[in-house]
């Protein structure tokens, strides 16, 4: 039996599971008695009383940042500083590199709920869906960075896998550029264009009880509860804790998302001794879900409508992380610290997925059935140690660290045949097909592959002039041994190779807030292994290394900041050579770019943040120079973005904020046959700041795709993802 695609209403066992948890999560922080007076006492001390025929008095919501984390800048969406790996904490115009640190605040304000929405500000990242899932990727500097290449307090493999809720989340850091060096190779493999770090919560010396109810004007709602406290005579103490559900219909007609997540911060800060702990739970289920959309043929489908669902209602993918962590550091001499950190990470996930693959020749559309339990184990963990010391007029800043990464996974699966016709404009639903053809064991998936990465690294950063000029060079010695298997649990490849990698780098500081930087970095991925049909098939090649120079020059008014930055990224491409059969690296993927960011207040009462890229992307060595010069897959020449807010003088406490964002053309095939035209999406938002009931509040709109715009966003890949439609958020978030 078939049904046509129709928008259903909010399920109501969704919608009462919402605001069950939303009045559970309210009531949090009254059940600990403690908690609403000790903090009402401390905002308001000092504080004169509130004259109720007056405009409202009002102060910045968001609590200070740990005292070991880099301030904002005014406005407190970017950050001035950022953990660079195995640099540790480090002001922005003092490292040679190009990096953006997200706030909590820019976080809160722009009502993100996952690592995409934060990342739609940053002129450099675009981002897409993962492989005929739901699972966010990220587009830097022309690079993909997958999902299970995010790094969390600095180690990779620990961050949850596909969609992360950033709830928890006190910073988003931007690398842009390769990072082997100063990350270390990540675990797929991807991050060659630039890698990304979450930085968690950790409880602030200002107490903080702040309660979120929020929703969607499509029928989602939700809230979340951010509760803080220090304690001992110097408030050496702390625990911060976060947690948050929601859930309903999107604004795609028929599709509905749940979420659930909390985490604990602890954490002790001594004289010499610092120690933290997180622990994070995040599960998460999509229903009825839109997925990608694959081409064959020569010509796109022409963009369904902005809410339109394509989906078949058996779809699902139900996502569930468990994270721990554990870091220290010892102050153990003046300017010398030793350090180490570990965390275990594990994944359980299963779904029914289904993405529609059209032909462009014939015009038909039809879709297959795949169901995937997918569950992984990660640990990681880094040691390391860095001082200061001089050597005359010279200073020096030395690092050496050691790390290990081991993911091991396990997946099974069914396939249904023969595939059934649909439609990305009129969709039939059809019953969820039976399986064809199965692998491995659903109740129980066997291990289907094994990456352990380890590595040394030492580097040392000479400062002349008094530290006018910083002069950095380092190397990372880097091991990646790879093991798979089939879905019956025989290994079928095997892989075991390094490579070092260094680094060079130089600042010099004609002024103080006027920073010139270059840098000779390098990318590292595990290498392609021959495939059937070369005549060395089987044969692992030597981990990829990919070559970064970038230039530029960074700009800190204190107020507000800009850096501009010109770069080249060459990374070797691997394919069966068509006259000699030999699998190898035989072609380059050329990337050069220019990229612009603005930051800050420039004057008052008006914050900027964008700026824009232009990437030249070229093929270059291609099989019989087939499709040399012709741009890679998925990669846009223009992005621009701009977003502005303005606080109403005549006002007191509202703020009106826009953004535009724009990308440009790029192409789904390597032929540059078919391709996808610009686009650009426009946002709104408002938020009003007050005092109610001595507890300030703010309440906060924002419409994302006011135009309701239908476009294709984006080809990465070699297949399409569909831009998101016009989007109402709403909150009200209270601090107690």
């Amino acid at each position: 039996m078939m049904t046509t695609r129709r928008s259903r209403p909010l399920r109501r066992s969704t919608l009462s599971l919402a605001v069950r948890h939303a009045l559970f999560l309210s009531a949090v922080p009254l059940a600990a008695g403690f908690a609403a007076p000790a903090f009402a006492q401390s905002s308001d001390a000092g504080n004169p009383a509130v004259d109720a025929s007056a405009l409202p008095t009002v102060t910045a919501t968001a609590p200070a940042a740990p005292s070991d984390t880099p301030p904002p800048y005014p406005g407190g969406q970017v950050a001035s500083g950022a953990r660079l790996g195995i640099f540790g904490n480090q002001r922005l115009i003092d490292v040679p590199f190009s990096v953006t640190s997200y706030t909590a605040q820019a976080i809160e304000d722009q009502q993100a709920r996952t690592l995409a929405d934060v990342l739609d500000d940053d002129p450099a990242v675009r981002s897409a869906f993962g492989y005929g899932n739901f699972s966010q990727t990220f587009v830097i500097r022309g690079f993909p960075l997958n999902g299970d290449d995010i790094g969390l307090n600095g180690l990779f493999g620990l961050a949850p896998r596909q969609l992360v809720n950033v709830d928890a989340v006190e910073r988003v850091q931007v690398f842009k550029g390769a990072s082997a060096f100063v990350n270390g190779v990540t675990p797929s493999g991807s991050g060659i264009g630039g890698s990304i770090d979450l930085e968690l919560k950790r409880a602030t010396d200002k107490p903080i009880t702040r309660i979120t109810v929020e929703g969607t004007a499509s029928g989602e709602i939700g809230a979340h509860a951010d509760v803080g406290r220090r304690f001992g005579s110097e408030g050496q103490f702390g625990i911060r804790v976060n947690t948050s559900a929601m859930g309903g219909e999107t604004a795609i007609d028929g599709e509905h998302r749940r979420s659930r997540d909390t985490s604990v911060a602890l954490d002790y800060r001594g004289d010499k001794l610092r120690v933290s702990a997180d622990f994070i739970y995040q599960r998460q289920r999509i229903t009825d879900g839109r997925s990608v959309v694959y081409v064959t043929g020569a010509a796109l489908p022409t963009v369904p409508s902005a809410t339109y669902n394509y989906a078949q209602n058996w779809v699902y993918s139900e996502l569930e992380d468990t994270v721990g962590m554990l870091r220290a550091e010892y102050d153990f001499a003046p300017n010398w610290t030793v350090y180490a950190a570990g965390g275990a990470h594990h994944t359980n996930e299963h779904g029914d997925y289904s993405s529609p693959s059209y032909n462009s020749t014939t015009g038909l559309t039809t879709a297959s059935r795949l169901g995937v339990p997918y569950k992984s184990d990660s640990l990681a963990g880094e040691l390391g140690v860095r001082g200061r010391f001089a050597t005359g007029p010279v200073t020096h800043m030395v690092n050496a660290a050691g790390s290990i990464t081991r993911v091991e996974s396990g997946a099974a699966y069914d396939l249904s045949y023969p595939s059934f016709a649909t439609s990305l404009y009129n969709t039939p639903q059809v019953a969820r097909p039976a399986a064809a053809y199965v692998g491995g064991d659903f109740a129980d998936p066997n291990t289907t592959s094994r990456v352990l990465i380890r590595s040394l690294a030492v580097s040392d950063t000479l400062g002349f002039l008094n530290d006018r000029i910083l002069f950095t060079a380092g190397l990372r010695r880097q091991e990646i041994n790879v093991n798979g298997y089939s879905y019956t649990g025989t290994q079928n490849a095997a892989y075991n190779d390094g490579i070092t990698t260094p680094i060079f780098g130089v600042v010099f500081k004609p002024l103080d807030n006027v920073a010139i930087y270059a840098n000779r970095s390098e990318g590292l991925a595990q290498g392609g292994t021959a495939p059937t049909g070369s005549i060395n098939v089987g044969q692992a090649l030597p981990p990829y290394r990919s070559k970064q120079v970038e230039a530029g020059v960074k700009y800190d008014a204190k107020t507000y900041g800009a850096t501009l930055a010109f770069f080249q990224i060459k990374q070797p491409s691997a394919y069966t050579d068509p006259t000699t059969l030999v699998y190898g690296t035989n072609g380059t993927q050329r990337h050069r770019g220019v990229e612009l960011s603005v930051f800050g207040e420039p004057v008052r009462g008006v914050r900027l943040l964008g700026g824009a890229s232009y990437i030249d992307a070229k093929q270059q060595e291609t099989a019989n120079g087939a499709t040399d010069g012709n741009s890679p897959i998925g990669v846009p020449n223009w992005l621009f973005n701009l977003r502005a807010e303005w606080d109403v003088p005549q006002l007191s406490g509202l703020t009106l904020s826009a953004r535009m964002i724009h990308t440009g053309r790029q192409y789904l095939n390597a032929t540059n046959t078919i391709e996808l035209s610009s686009w650009n999406r426009f946002d709104l938002g408002a938020r009003y700041r007050t005092r109610i009931a001595n507890h300030e509040t703010t309440f906060r709109a924002t419409v994302f795709n006011v135009a309701n715009k239908a476009y294709w966003a984006s080809s990465l890949g070699g297949y399409l993802s569909q831009g998101a439609p016009r989007t109402l958020m709403l909150s009200l978030t209270t601090d107690f």
